[in-house]
C-alpha cells in the first residue's frame, strides 16, 4: 500500500495522517471550504477542497470522493469514523471501482447498520440480546403493545441509528406514543429511514463495548473492553479501560462474546461490539460498529498497538500482526473528549481558539486536528480534541488527569474541559460508581 486518501476530517484525519507517515504511505487529503486553514490541511502534501461547508456538499459527496481516488490512483480509502465509514453504498462503489476499503466489506456493514438484522443475526450467534422487538414495529399501536407486554420502561430506537439519534426512553403509554412519531420523523430526516424498533430499558446500566479485530483468514481477536459508561444524551464523553466495574469473570465472557458474534459474521478488520451490562453484570449485545472508533486511543494507550496500522495491514491483505495470547494489557487509560460547548447546557460554541497549549509529558497524549490560529465552525461535531491520560493504575491516571486539565490552556471558545475537573473529584467518580445515568444524575454546573 503506498497511497491512501482520508475521507474524513478534523482530529481523526490528523490521526490516520500520523500512521501513515510513520509507513512510509502518501496520503490525499479532503477538506471543505470551512476546513481550509486546519493545520494537517496546510501542512497536507496532496489536497482537495472536497465543497461547500455543509456535509451533504462536502464530506458525503461520495461520487466526487472516488473520483479523487482514481485521479490521484490512490490504494485504499480510509473512511475515519461518522460521514461514510458505515455507508454500506459508498464502500461496495469503492470495491467495484477495485480500490481498497480501509474496513470490513459492504454486506458486513450493510447487516450491522440495521439495527434489527444486527439483533437477529447475534441471536442466531447465540449471543445475548436485549428483550425486545422481533423485527421492526409497523405503527404505533404495535409499540403501545409491546411496551405493555415487555414491561416500561423501554427505549424506541431508529433501525438505521446511530449517536443517540431517533433513540428515546420511555417511561409510560403517553410517552411512547409521542416519542415513537418524533423518533420516526427524526429518523427519517437523518438517515432516510424511519424503520423503528423497540427495546427493554435496562436502569442501572453500564455501557460496554469491547475492540475486535479480523483477517482475511478468519482470525479475529479482542483488544480487551472500555467502559463508555459517562455519557450525556446517549454521546459518550469519557471512556475507559479496564472497566472499574466488570468482575474478571465477566471481563472474559464479554471478550468472548464479542469475538464470538465478529466471527459469526466473518468480521475483518477494526470493529467494536458493544453491550449494555445491568447491575449484577448480565450482559446484552447493543450493536456492532463496523469501523474505527472515537475512544481508540485508550486501548492503544494500554496495549502499546497502533490500530491504525493494523488496519493498513488487514486492508493490504496481512495476518493479524498478534495472536489472541500474545496482546497483553498495561496500566489504566482513560479518554476525555473536548468539546467546543458550554459546559451547562452542551449546546456547541463555536468560534475562534486563540490559545491552545497543553504539558507533554510520558502516558499524556493529545489527537487533535486543530491549533491556536484554527476556527471551530458550527458545520461539524464540535469535539475538538480528545485527551488521553495513562497510569500505572486507575488512581494514577486519575491523579495525572486532574494535573492535566489545572496546567492545559484552551482559549477563544466555551468548552466542557471545567466539567472533567469537576467529575475528577467526584468521589463516586474516584470509586468507579457510576452508570449511563451518572451525568444526568449529578449536579454538572461549572464555570468557564
Amino acid at each position: 500500500m503506498r497511497k491512501v486518501l482520508i475521507a474524513n476530517r478534523g482530529e481523526i484525519a490528523a490521526r490516520i495522517v500520523k500512521t501513515c507517515e510513520k509507513l512510509g504511505i502518501e496520503t490525499v487529503i479532503l477538506y471543505s471550504q470551512a476546513d481550509s486553514d486546519l493545520p494537517y490541511v496546510k501542512n497536507a502534501k496532496v489536497a482537495y477542497e472536497i465543497g461547500e461547508p455543509p456535509v451533504v456538499k462536502s464530506y458525503l459527496r461520495g461520487d466526487r470522493i472516488l473520483e479523487i481516488a482514481q485521479t490521484e490512483k490512490v490504494d485504499a480509502i480510509h473512511p475515519g469514523y461518522g460521514f461514510l465509514s458505515e455507508n454500506a453504498d459508498f464502500v461496495r462503489k469503492v470495491e467495484n471501482a477495485n480500490i481498497t476499503f480501509i474496513g470490513p466489506r459492504a454486506d458486513v456493514v450493510e447487516a450491522m447498520g440495521d439495527k434489527v438484522r444486527a439483533r437477529d443475526t447475534m441471536k442466531d450467534a447465540g449471543v445475548p440480546v436485549v428483550p425486545g422487538s422481533d423485527g421492526p414495529i409497523d405503527d404505533v399501536e404495535q409499540a403501545v403493545g409491546l411496551a405493555n407486554k415487555i414491561g416500561y420502561p423501554v427505549m424506541i430506537k431508529a433501525s438505521a441509528g446511530g449517536g443517540g439519534i431517533g433513540m428515546q426512553r420511555c417511561d409510560d403509554e403517553k410517552t411512547l406514543r409521542a416519542a415513537f412519531v418524533s423518533s420516526q420523523n427524526r429518523a427519517k430526516a437523518y438517515f432516510g429511514n424511519d424503520e423503528m424498533f423497540m427495546e427493554k430499558f435496562i436502569s442501572n446500566s453500564r455501557h460496554i463495548e469491547v475492540q475486535i479485530f479480523g483477517d482475511d483468514e478468519g482470525n479475529i481477536v479482542h483488544l480487551f473492553e472500555r467502559d463508555c459508561s459517562i455519557q450525556r444524551r446517549h454521546q459518550k464523553v469519557v471512556e475507559e479501560t479496564p472497566s472499574p466495574f466488570l468482575s474478571e469473570e465477566v471481563r472474559t465472557q464479554i471478550c468472548t462474546a464479542a469475538v464470538q458474534a465478529a466471527k459469526h459474521v466473518k468480521y475483518t478488520n477494526a470493529g467494536t461490539v458493544e453491550f449494555i451490562v445491568d447491575e449484577e453484570e448480565n450482559f446484552y449485545f447493543l450493536e456492532m460498529n463496523t469501523r474505527l472508533q472515537v475512544e481508540h486511543p485508550v486501548t492503544e494507550m494500554v496495549t502499546g498497538l497502533d490500530l491504525v496500522e493494523w488496519q493498513l495491514d488487514v486492508a493490504d491483505g496481512k495476518l493479524l500482526p498478534k495472536s489472541q495470547d500474545e496482546i497483553t494489557r498495561k496500566g489504566h487509560s482513560i479518554e476525555y473528549r473536548i468539546y467546543a460547548e458550554d459546559p451547562n447546557t452542551f449546546l456547541p460554541s463555536p468560534g475562534s481558539i486563540t490559545d491552545f497549549v497543553y504539558p507533554e509529558q510520558e502516558g499524556v497524549r493529545v489527537d487533535t486536528g486543530y491549533d491556536a490560529n484554527s476556527q471551530v465552525t458550527p458545520f461539524y461535531d464540535p469535539m475538538v480534541a480528545k485527551v488521553i491520560i495513562h497510569g500505572r493504575d486507575r488512581t494514577t491516571a486519575i491523579e495525572k488527569s486532574l494535573a492535566f486539565f489545572t496546567q492545559w490552556k484552551l482559549k477563544g471558545i466555551k468548552h466542557n474541559g471545567p466539567l472533567f475537573e469537576s467529575l475528577l473529584k467526584d468521589e463516586q467518580f474516584q470509586k468507579g460508581n457510576y452508570t449511563t445515568q451518572f451525568l444526568n444524575q449529578r449536579s454538572t454546573k461549572v464555570n468557564n
